[in-house]
């Protein structure tokens, strides 16, 4: 994965000429959606961007719903942040996993998921 696409040294030089199978949009981009019409454009435009190339996308930074609605009409492929858990331990990971038939991992409310 490319991560913290779109800031810093990542460019789309990386994506012609790495091995890469995913990015994932920075949480700086993702903390003005849905109402940031440039965030949303950026947003929307490296997913399509990605999707082209068959690069799986991950955007950083949920808080909630109304980012993670837009992510969905956008087609996104993972979400990730606060909205599904704060950060869990590896032993409260690692046992809810032992756990027989999960098929989505509650570690609190119905939105902390892992």
């Amino acid at each position: 994965s490319l991560d913290d696409f779109g800031t810093g040294y990542s460019s789309l030089f990386y994506l012609r000429n790495l091995p890469v199978n995913a990015i994932k949009i920075d949480k700086s981009f993702t903390s003005g959606l849905p109402a940031d019409e440039k965030d949303s454009a950026i947003v929307d435009s490296t997913i399509a961007l990605a999707h082209r190339l068959n690069l799986q996308v991950v955007a950083e930074g949920i808080e909630n719903q109304a980012q993670l609605t837009h992510l969905e009409q956008g087609q996104c492929d993972i979400a990730q942040g606060y909205f599904f858990s704060q950060p869990v331990a590896l032993d409260i990971v690692l046992q809810k996993l032992e756990q027989p038939s999960i098929t989505a991992l509650s570690v609190g409310s119905s939105n902390e998921l892992l």
